[in-house]
């Protein structure tokens, strides 16, 4: 099994059940106790889930996990007293188009390697969205999936991708007349930088769909530098953009690598863990100044699929890209979550949508937006698109289109127009991006 650590609020999981409707045990009268973790748990249960991942937590990494979760917002799965299966929700907040929604950001999914195969994931990721719709609670769910075969049988749909650069240093030669302004890059410490960097984050997130908000303890957590986390790269470094006038517009965190290749090449990098700008020429800058580090050919960086940075380049090849998906959301009540995002255009469309794991979404909604007007609710009237509740997902930030989702058999136009119409409303601007990288929770 493997998995990628992102400590920040959304999990990767690649648990398997077999059956959707059973809780599976050694005997079918005796099924497992799904319920809330104590805190005289907390720890053998999260040393379980981490287990899972072929992972270890030290005592210190425990107590930085314990404070940023909510052990009512947990589940646990026991076999007698003993925790097989967990998952959480990190409650947070996250830019959609033209607003912000409260979102359960889903962690800590796992189940022990002795009790796969037995219903219990399938039995706590309904469980967990059950409890989200009857309690009103958050309206969308999100996690970031291991494997990408897992969540869609659950309704989640791929939301948002992530654009996995190599950068050749040698050939970024920076187009002439770029503006990379008047302003300084300072390297701090971290408690010289964090303040600094918060401010900075908080700025960019309100204009940048995926980004979820990021308090005290996600901060900790995002920043945790434990030596066996870093893959043999250096500690983090703080490099932050200062305007003409003071003021802090841009960070890039990073570390260092040393590495051959298997010729003896220099194959060492700068990973860059996240770069946050507030001006285009912050932008402009901090690339520049992650380009000239000596001695380090290469530049590894999680972007946005629209990333600007080969625009900035007389070579645009000198970026080498592959395209993952990352964030996959999921709404958990459909009318509440399309009535919470804005359209790009006016929209009056009635939807058909099934929904075999949330069975409270299945049935016709008529949705109207006009600027920030924006209505959603049954309907008895002749539906125009027909659709799962998680191609709603997959299009609900933005970035995947209801048009490629129909090229796919996905989704029934049963009105013609309606599809290229919809496929306009939903779309943003830019596409969406989540910046976690490695520091979203994912065990």
């Amino acid at each position: 099994m493997t998995t990628q650590t992102d400590k920040t609020g959304f999990l990767e999981d690649n648990s398997i059940a077999l059956r959707p409707d059973v809780h599976y045990t050694g005997s079918v009268t005796d099924p497992y106790i799904l319920r809330p973790v104590s805190d005289s748990e907390f720890n053998i249960w999260a040393r379980m889930v981490t287990d899972t991942y072929g992972g270890d937590l030290s005592d210190e990494e425990l107590a930085n996990e314990r404070a940023t979760i909510e052990l009512d917002r947990t589940i646990g799965a026991f076999d007698g007293d003993t925790p097989v299966g967990g998952a959480a929700v990190h409650p947070r907040s996250l830019t959609v188009p033209g607003a912000v929604l409260p979102v359960a950001g889903v962690t800590w999914v796992g189940v022990a390697p002795t009790h796969r195969r037995r219903g219990i994931l399938t039995s706590m990721m309904r469980k967990q969205l059950t409890g989200l719709h009857e309690s009103g609670g958050e309206p969308i769910a999100a996690l970031r999936p291991s494997e990408a075969a897992i969540y869609g049988r659950f309704g989640y749909g791929p939301a948002t991708r992530g654009n996995q650069l190599r950068c050749e240093k040698r050939a970024m030669h920076f187009r002439p007349g770029i503006d990379f302004g008047d302003g300084t890059i300072r390297l701090l410490s971290r408690d010289e930088a964090r303040p600094l960097m918060e401010k900075v984050y908080d700025q960019v997130r309100t204009g940048s769909i995926g980004w979820p908000d990021r308090t005290n303890r996600f901060w900790n957590s995002r920043l945790n530098d434990a030596p066996h986390s870093r893959g043999g790269a250096t500690s983090l470094r703080f490099a932050v953009h200062h305007s003409p006038g003071g003021d802090a517009t841009g960070y890039a965190l990073y570390r260092l690598n040393s590495a051959r290749d298997a010729l003896g090449n220099n194959a060492s990098a700068v990973q860059l863990v996240e770069l946050a700008t507030a001006t285009r020429s912050a932008y402009a800058a901090l690339w520049h100044f992650l380009a000239g580090i000596d001695l380090v050919p290469w530049i590894e960086y999680e972007a946005a699929v629209d990333e600007a940075l080969p625009h900035l380049l007389t070579e645009p090849r000198a970026v080498r890209s592959t395209v993952v998906d990352r964030l996959w959301v999921r709404l958990v009540d459909v009318d509440r979550a399309l009535a919470g995002r804005r359209y790009s255009t006016p929209l009056d469309v009635v939807l058909d949508v099934e929904d075999h794991v949330c069975p409270w979404n299945t049935g016709r909604y008529r949705l109207q937006a006009e600027g920030d007007t924006v209505t959603c609710g049954r309907t008895k009237a002749p539906a125009d698109l027909h659709l799962t509740s998680a191609e709603l997902g997959a299009v609900f930030l933005g970035g995947t289109t209801l048009a490629s989702l129909a090229a796919a058999g996905l989704v029934q136009e049963l009105r013609p127009g309606t599809l290229a119409r919809a496929t306009r409303a939903f779309r943003a601007d830019r596409e969406p991006f989540y910046p976690g990288g490695w520091a979203f929770p994912a065990y």
